[in-house]
């Protein structure tokens, strides 16, 4: 007898956001392992900063956070992600700040997070719009809170603006001498085939999901030419004197 299958666009999104769990955490550790996680099986510098601990702490929560969640709405429990968001909301509200601070630290005194043939002040600018693209992405989450549609997209989205980071502490040829057009590049070519597939599975454009979309994306370009602005750099002077 035959058996008609129903699309599911739903089941569909489920099994799409697990892989995102699942593969968000490799490029995490497969970018910051060396220098980071795995920092005691290589040659990396020593971390002596409190305040970069304290970053990657809140990193690693959010992480970590994303994928509990993935996991309780997979398995339909509904209340417990509820009471986690609160929790997530107090998290990003901290990861914003300590961003910021990070990034100035890393102008100030140098990080080998900075590319090669980069002034690290100008460089500053693409870890500090980071959270400035977060910081709006993290409001829409909390005000979307129960619009599932629109609140989980906007979360995908906040995953892809943290990729950058990871993808530019990756040492292989391609992402050396590739630089911004790699790390920032291969989110934004996901970012848009994320919104192509979303948009045909579900027959329908998500508008909000565009709009983070191009706020990621717009971004990019914008960071990298603010970064070599006169103005850009007496900021950068200022607020690390």
């Amino acid at each position: 007898m035959a058996v008609n299958h129903i699309h599911d666009p739903r089941a569909a999104t489920r099994r799409f956001f697990a892989l995102v769990a699942i593969a968000f955490p490799l490029i995490i550790i497969a970018g910051f392992g060396r220098t980071y996680y795995l920092k005691p099986f290589f040659d990396a510098p020593p971390i002596t900063s409190m305040l970069v601990h304290f970053h990657g702490l809140l990193m690693t929560l959010w992480i970590v956070l994303f994928a509990v969640q993935v996991y309780f709405i997979s398995s339909r429990r509904i209340k417990l992600h509820q009471k986690l968001g609160i929790f997530g909301v107090v998290l990003g509200l901290l990861i914003i700040p300590t961003g910021l601070l990070t990034a100035v630290a890393a102008a100030k005194y140098g990080s080998p997070s900075t590319p090669a043939g980069f002034d690290p002040k100008a460089f500053m600018a693409v870890p500090f719009f980071d959270m400035v693209v977060f910081a709006p992405l993290l409001a829409g989450i909390v005000y979307y809170r129960k619009q599932p549609a629109n609140h989980k997209r906007l979360v995908l989205v906040t995953i892809l603006n943290f990729v950058p980071p990871a993808l530019g502490r990756m040492q292989f040829s391609l992402a050396q001498s590739l630089g911004p057009v790699f790390f920032l590049g291969v989110p934004d070519l996901i970012a848009i085939i994320f919104l192509v597939v979303d948009t045909w599975q579900n027959k329908k454009l998500n508008k909000v999901f565009l709009a983070g979309v191009i706020l990621l994306i717009a971004s990019h370009p914008i960071r990298l030419i603010v970064a070599g602005t006169d103005t850009w750099l007496a900021f950068a002077n200022w607020i690390t004197g």
